[in-house]
C-alpha cells in the first residue's frame, strides 16, 4: 500500500509563514509529478502547485513569489513554504503525487489533507 501523510497546517496570522510537508510511504518503486491543491470552504479543490522528479515547478498566480515547493526525493518528501500568508490562503490542503509500485502503472494519490487557517 501507498500512503501519503501531510504535516504542518496550523493556524497563523496574515504575514505569516507556515512550512507543509508530505511524505510518501509503502511499496514504491517511482515518484512522477507531486502537487500540492487546496479546498477552501464552499469552493471547488485548485491546484496550488507542482514538481516533477527533476525539480520543474509551477503555481497558480495568486501564490506566485509567495509559496515555494520543493522535494527530497531520497526521503520521497514534498514541501510547501508558504510565506506572506493571506486569509484567503485558508483552506485545507491536500498533496498528491504520481506513484508507480513494481509491476504498476503509475496512479495518483491523495493525503488526507491538513487544515491552514490565516487570521486577520
Amino acid at each position: 500500500q501507498v500512503q501519503l501523510v501531510e504535516s504542518g497546517g496550523g493556524l497563523v496570522q496574515a504575514g505569516g509563514s507556515l512550512i507543509l510537508s508530505c511524505a510518501a510511504s509503502g511499496s514504491i518503486f517511482s515518484i512522477n509529478t507531486m502537487g500540492w491543491h487546496r479546498q477552501a470552504p464552499g469552493k471547488e479543490r485548485e491546484l496550488v502547485a507542482t514538481i516533477t522528479s527533476s525539480g520543474s515547478t509551477t503555481y497558480t498566480d495568486s501564490v506566485k513569489g509567495r509559496f515555494t515547493i520543493s522535494r527530497d526525493n531520497a526521503k520521497m518528501t514534498v514541501y510547501l513554504q508558504m510565506n506572506s500568508l493571506k486569509p484567503e490562503d485558508t483552506a485545507v490542503y491536500y498533496c498528491s503525487a504520481d506513484i508507480k509500485q513494481i509491476f504498476e502503472r503509475f496512479r495518483e494519490y491523495w493525503g488526507q489533507g491538513t487544515q491552514v487557517t490565516v487570521s486577520s
